[in-house]
């Protein structure tokens, strides 16, 4: 649910189905009110905003621990993965996201008292974006990993996921190396006799951590190295001391032997380094370096030190590994991530809890200063009425801790003192605590007398801390005797030696390690607090624990969930933001100026009083219900709010979709004027081509088939169609028959019609699949050299003759798809003499025939049958060379005329209707005239006519026999249909304008045939154009104006008017 601008997530201790696929459909894009509260709407309001506002964005994911912090983040980072686009590179990236999380769950993750996967270090995920909104890099900033957890843990909690996760799903051959045994025989994992977590498959686990290492980019010799090393921790803890003479001495020496061979150093150095260190004593102006022999219980703390040292620079080596695979050069857009530990209260609260702790209460005072105190503090600024809400606000408890100034705040400073203390004489140390911390006791009323704990209350409760252990945990020594011990390491050098630099070596005086590293994290904690709260808009998620027996459908009858939404302030977050709503007038104006033109006109006049030109938003001034104070634009309407997002979305996404019907109609454009010429290249030099037909555009779909089912009906479901028309079959006495010649990836399908002879539909005409050709079975495509129409499909058995006006763009996709398909390009025969092969049917049936191609006259072709041939007769058209001209070189300047043109001026074409298109395209089959020397009727066109009483249910016609003036050209410079309005329409002159003087025109004439410029100056027109006459010659070519380009034209085209 929503508190104010705050997302509550409870946790349900279970796999919900509410985060598949149709959810994020359904989120993706959707105004925030529209459904339900999710973490994916938070998410897509991020993004949006980031993307819109141009402006980083950080959720920040708090709560108590086991409340679901981890899982949310998960879903934030998988929602961007989704609805972000991208290409290679950003799918790795994206991959990249996801993967982190199972890599950084198995090194830092642990089972607690209170949660099964807890994460026990603070991690802050930046994902960073490009201007388009794709990520295409990231950066993870680590902290406050609970290193103790290594060598100790409390009863029923586990040590860090990936011990368990190697021993049990460690390979034979990785067990042999690593000398893996089970959980129980490791010290570093017996302590709290548990091995096993209800819900968790230790193995698969383990293969899901080796596939994201694999995947982040870490090679398989590093991957091998890292286990080593992490096996190498495992056995160093099962080494123990026993005292000899007050001094440490290892009790079993053979115990030495394998963590020394897996961490790459000798045993011998080992064991002296683990019993022994070099101390520097000045005594004036000189110095010497003397061994100083260590007792049982430094021993053992130095093998812990060792131990927790290695596994912390081990986990930092992963994150840096993760940085690497997804740096990029500079930073644009960000959306930050921050999932860091819960506030925790266990019966023995330590260092670590404090730290914990700590950091809750900074995301705390984050919380108060976004939803409480800022906001009302603007209010008061603005001038407007507004009452009070009290809270609590934590900044005293975080004085307490940190700050270094005054009495009452010197926790850090006393645990910095006390290090220091317990480093030189650890017995002194209860006393100087008794001392420190019974004048800052938190509950002064409390018993005066020293106990072994102090209380602090903090904003999820009050918390008592053990004193026992609490130096020993901030200090973790590391001596510089084991730092160059370990940079001696020749097997695990190449993450060993990166790690223990030599910037971490620390003299004998230093007080503790942790002094360097505390303050590194310190910084790095601060450093992040100032981005969150200054250098991006934060976004609130708090994560709820219904009841503390982990189970679900379990809920305290305490009411727990309402203790943690009273403790986390949620409740007093409420009232501001069901009370108020705050926008800058700037950002106000900003995003909802192209709403309507009121709005401009209004920013125009001023700043501030934008809101008045918003529809609909004068009675809610009116109303008191919206305020423009000073600097703000104040509202306690919601809806109102929400409709004017809506509004602005609705106006984007038509600015969107003109941009992106520009763009697809340049593409699409381009890609038909590539088609064209790979149609063109296959026709080149080997067929002459038509005037009508070189230029045309290429529509694929001639029948309309997505309003034909019952042409569809033979095709696959999905089966997508490339080309689609209605032919000209001829069968062996070369009579004509009509068919639909439709082409798919796959299959060359000829449909035809039939009457039924039987059944309750007898008489009426049914479509008949005639032919299913798989591509892959033609043997190759006939056609003649001349313009004619007619081709061949060769075949396995019989051949098929047929004749179609778009032959050229057919051929030229069953080619594409004929090498698509088979891997070898389609032969293609040209020839003036071209044989196909019948079917035997019958008496007289079977055989070759042969179709001669002569010079006629005319672009129209005469076929004359005779026996076994057929001669086709026919004009000449275009050289074989001619080419198709793109838009752009038809649309240049023309150039001036100045000498005659090289070549004739073209024939008027005969046999043409007024669209410069053959009546064939309209009607149907061209006549035959046979050599008996009868006339010879022209076929009957179309189908039969259907039986009385047959269905005569309407059927859209296909576009093949509309008008064909979709075939035309369209004409260079302004579209045709616009023309047709300009020139057909004049506008009526304005008020008040002096009326223009007419126009002395000269000689004109109109088009009565379309005309296709050859050149660049050369005028093209349509039918009916009228062009204004310049000069005329009498070579046939005259030169003349039109749209107010002037080129050359065919005289013998047009007719004087």
């Amino acid at each position: 649910t929503y508190i104010g601008s705050v997302l509550i997530s409870v946790n349900p201790f279970k796999q919900m189905p509410y985060f598949t696929d149709r959810e994020i459909d359904l989120y993706q894009g959707a105004a925030q009110y529209e459904n339900p509260p999710h973490i994916y709407a938070l998410t897509d309001n991020m993004y949006r905003n980031m993307l819109i506002d141009c402006e980083n964005q950080c959720v920040i994911i708090s709560g108590e621990s086991g409340a679901g912090k981890t899982v949310a983040a998960k879903y934030i980072m998988g929602y961007i993965s989704k609805v972000s686009g991208g290409g290679e590179k950003v799918q790795h990236v994206k991959d990249i996201i996801l993967q982190s999380n199972p890599l950084l769950e198995a090194f830092g993750n642990a089972k607690t008292v209170r949660n099964n996967n807890s994460s026990r270090f603070g991690k802050y995920f930046e994902i960073q974006f490009s201007r388009g909104g794709e990520p295409d890099g990231g950066k993870i900033s680590n902290f406050l990993l609970e290193k103790s957890r290594v060598v100790s843990q409390n009863e029923n909690e586990r040590n860090f996921h990936i011990y368990y996760q190697l021993l049990e799903g460690a390979s034979q051959e990785q067990r042999q190396n690593l000398g893996l045994m089970t959980p129980d025989y490791y010290y570093y994992l017996n302590q709290s006799d548990t091995y096993k977590v209800d819900g968790t498959d230790d193995r698969s686990d383990f293969s899901e951590t080796l596939s994201a290492m694999q995947v982040i980019g870490i090679p398989p010799s590093i991957q091998q190295l890292v286990l080593q090393l992490v096996a190498g921790i495992l056995h160093l803890g099962n080494i123990s001391f026993c005292e000899d003479g007050n001094y440490a001495r290892v009790e079993s020496v053979d115990l030495l032997a394998f963590p020394a061979y897996l961490l790459g150093i000798d045993s011998g150095r080992l064991q002296e380094k683990l019993t022994s260190r070099k101390m520097d004593s000045r005594w004036g102006g000189r110095s010497e370096s003397i061994d100083v022999t260590l007792n049982v219980e430094q021993a053992a703390y130095t093998r812990d030190a060792l131990a927790k040292g290695l596994y912390a620079r081990l986990f930092d080596f992963l994150v840096e590994a993760i940085n690497r695979a997804m740096q990029k050069p500079q930073e644009e857009y960000s959306i930050g991530v921050l999932d860091i530990y819960g506030f925790e209260i266990f019966q023995k609260n330590g260092f670590e809890q404090f730290c914990i702790n700590f950091v809750n209460e900074k995301l705390q005072q984050i919380f108060i200063e976004l939803t409480l105190k800022a906001e009302q503090e603007e209010y008061v600024q603005e001038g407007i009425r507004w009452t009070p809400i009290q809270y609590f606000n934590n900044k005293v408890v975080c004085d307490l801790i940190e700050n270094k100034l005054g009495h009452t705040a010197t926790v850090e400073i006393s645990l910095h003192r006390l290090s220091a203390i317990h480093s030189a004489n650890p017995l002194t140390t209860h006393s100087v605590i008794q001392q420190t911390f019974l004048l800052q006791q938190s509950r002064p009323e409390g018993n005066p007398t020293w106990t072994p704990t102090w209380t602090t209350d903090h904003q999820g409760g009050a918390v008592s801390y053990n004193v026992s252990g609490f130096c020993e945990r901030n200090r973790d020594v590391l001596f510089s005797d084991l730092i160059e011990l370990m940079q001696t390491s020749e097997q695990v050098k190449l993450i060993l030696r990166r790690l223990l630099s030599p910037t971490t070596q620390l003299t004998a005086h230093s007080s503790a390690t942790t002094g360097g590293s505390r303050e590194c994290s310190k910084n790095l904690f601060n450093q992040m607090f100032n981005t969150l709260t200054f250098k991006c808009k934060k976004h609130l998620v708090r994560c709820l624990e219904p009841a503390r027996l982990n189970l679900p459908n379990q809920e305290e009858k305490s009411s727990r969930s309402g203790h943690s939404t009273e403790c986390l302030t949620c409740s007093k977050g409420f009232p501001t933001g069901s009370l108020g709503f705050l926008s800058s007038s700037n950002k106000f104006i900003r995003c909802f100026l192209g709403v309507d033109k009121a709005t401009v006109i209004a920013e125009c006049r001023s700043s501030c009083p934008g809101m008045g030109g918003i529809p609909g938003s004068s009675h809610l001034v009116e109303d008191k219900k919206v305020q423009i104070q000073h600097m703000s634009v104040y509202a306690t309407v919601c809806e109102q709010l929400f409709l004017l997002e809506e509004m602005r979305e609705r106006k984007f996404d038509g600015f969107a979709r003109t941009i992106q019907k520009a763009w697809r109609r340049h593409v699409a454009v381009r890609k038909y004027e590539e088609m064209r010429e790979e149609a063109s290249n296959i026709l080149l030099n080997k067929k002459e081509r038509r005037r009508n037909s070189i230029n045309r555009n290429f529509v694929g779909d001639y029948l309309g088939l997505e309003e034909r089912p019952e042409l569809r009906q033979f095709l696959g479901k999905r089966e997508r169609v490339d080309f689609a028309d209605s032919v000209t079959k001829y069968d062996r006495r070369f009579k004509p028959i009509k068919r639909d010649l439709i082409l798919t990836p796959k299959y060359v399908y000829v449909i035809g019609r039939e009457k039924v002879k039987k059944g309750p539909e007898k008489g009426q005409v049914r479509e008949v699949l005639k032919k299913k050709l798989e591509l892959q079975a033609l043997q190759g495509v006939s056609l003649s050299t001349r313009q004619d129409d007619f081709f061949i499909l060769q075949e396995n058995t019989a051949d098929s003759f047929l004749e179609s006006i778009f032959k050229t763009e057919f051929v030229s996709l069953l080619c594409k798809r004929f090498e698509e398909a088979a891997r070898r390009p389609l032969p293609l025969t040209f020839s003036d003499t071209l044989q196909f092969r019948v079917k035997k049917e019958g008496w007289g049936g079977g055989g070759t025939r042969s179709v001669t191609f002569s010079r006629g006259s005319g672009d129209v072709a005469i076929l004359k049958a005779g026996g076994r041939a057929l001669t086709v007769s026919v004009g000449d058209g275009l050289p074989k060379s001619s080419k198709p001209t793109r838009k752009g070189i038809a649309q240049g300047k023309p150039r001036r005329f100045a000498q005659e043109p090289a070549r004739a001026a073209p024939r008027a074409p005969r046999g043409l209707d007024r669209n410069g298109v053959p009546p064939t395209a309209r009607g149907g089959p061209l006549p035959l005239e046979f050599t008996s020397g009868r006339n010879c009727q022209r076929p009957p066109q179309g189908p039969p006519a259907s039986a009385p009483g047959a269905s005569r249910r309407h059927r859209t016609r296909p576009p093949s026999e509309h008008n064909t003036e979709f075939l035309n050209v369209p004409d260079q410079g302004v579209a045709g249909m616009q023309r047709k309005r300009s020139v057909g329409q004049r506008p009526v002159p304005g008020v008040g304008r002096p009326k223009p003087q007419p126009r002395i025109h000269g000689p004109r004439c109109r088009a009565l045939y379309q005309y296709v410029g050859q050149d660049v100056d050369e005028l093209s027109f349509n039918v009916n154009e009228v062009i204004e006459i310049l000069m005329e010659d009498s070579s046939g070519w005259w030169k003349g104006r039109l749209h107010g380009q002037e080129g050359l034209f065919p005289g013998n085209y047009v007719e004087k008017i």
